[in-house]
């Protein structure tokens, strides 16, 4: 089992949704984040005071995966969160050692 997180453009995240949807994925956990890479922020002016805004808010996906979806989920996430601009974002891929269901005590992948 692996879990794929990405984090992407909050703008793009029913896309993804779909996307994910549509090759099977049952469920995910979606966190708003804030940070920055490349963007290195921006800044912005206020009643006339300029200010720096160092970290940019961003959607962190999270789904759990049997191992054969890793790479259709990818694909999708890739596809659907693309805008050619610096910011579309990161995906991370981990293994995971265990998954249980606390409401049924199921465990491994049945448990997703």
């Amino acid at each position: 089992m692996k879990k794929v997180e990405a984090v992407i453009k909050p703008f793009k995240l029913d896309e993804v949704r779909e996307a994910l949807s549509a090759i099977g994925v049952n469920g995910l956990t979606v966190t708003e984040v804030k940070g920055f890479g490349r963007q290195k922020g921006h800044t912005e002016l206020y009643r006339g005071a300029e200010y720096v805004v160092d970290f940019l808010p961003k959607i962190k996906i999270e789904v759990i995966l049997a191992g054969d979806m890793v790479d259709s989920a990818i694909e999708a996430i890739i596809k659907a969160a693309h805008t050619g601009k610096i910011g579309d974002g990161k995906i991370f891929v981990s293994s995971v050692e265990q998954v249980i269901r606390i409401r049924t005590g199921e465990t491994g992948e049945a448990a997703i």
